[in-house]
């Protein structure tokens, strides 16, 4: 895994010495490193891109997506959408699977907090199409998963969540420690 993520990191690498905020009009989350990012790039996706097992439809949804920059052929990684959930941009960018698109967004990079080109993907344009909001996941969330409507945050209505808690606890070490956790700080 080491591997594959140091490979990652110089495939992006020349993207950190090239400026893509002219034009951008990406909102700022205030965040550190962040600096606005527009470009053309192709949506593939990245293991197909990177080992050749190519399943048809970009993996139908079950795989990460990468930006390929027209430019300059580097590939890129999309990490979020523009939701203030964490959510990838996998959902997002699927129904445009090979096709050329222009993306707006944040990108950053800062080696001392371990980020290298991590891209909030904020909008996706289509040659001449208007632009669409990268804020879909929350929707094909709720429409994947109609029995789990609800008030507060979709994460603790997720049957996959809840699943997983139900089995391995809170902390992911098992009921027993998540007892003793509970008792003794709760």
């Amino acid at each position: 895994m080491r591997h594959l993520i140091a490979c990652l990191a110089l495939i992006a690498s020349p993207l950190a010495a090239q400026d893509f905020s002219e034009g951008s009009e990406a909102r700022s989350w205030n965040l550190y490193a962040e600096v606005p990012a527009k470009f053309e790039a192709e949506v593939v996706d990245v293991l197909c891109t990177l080992t050749g097992d190519c399943p048809e439809d970009c993996g139908a949804g079950k795989r990460q997506l990468g930006l390929v920059r027209s430019a300059d052929d580097v590939l890129v990684f999309p990490m979020k959408n523009s939701q203030p959930a964490f959510t990838g941009a996998a959902v997002e960018l699927a129904p445009f699977c090979g096709q050329t698109v222009t993306v707006d967004g944040l990108m950053i990079d800062d080696p001392e907090l371990g980020a290298n080109n991590v891209y909030l993907l904020q909008t996706i344009k289509v040659a001449d199409a208007d632009k669409i909001k990268a804020n879909q996941w929350t929707k094909v969330w709720a429409k994947n998963h109609p029995d789990a409507k609800g008030k507060g945050p979709w994460f603790r209505r997720d049957p996959r969540i809840k699943d997983i808690i139900a089995t391995e606890g809170y902390l992911g070490l098992g009921l027993e420690v998540d007892e003793a956790f509970i008792a003794d700080n709760f």
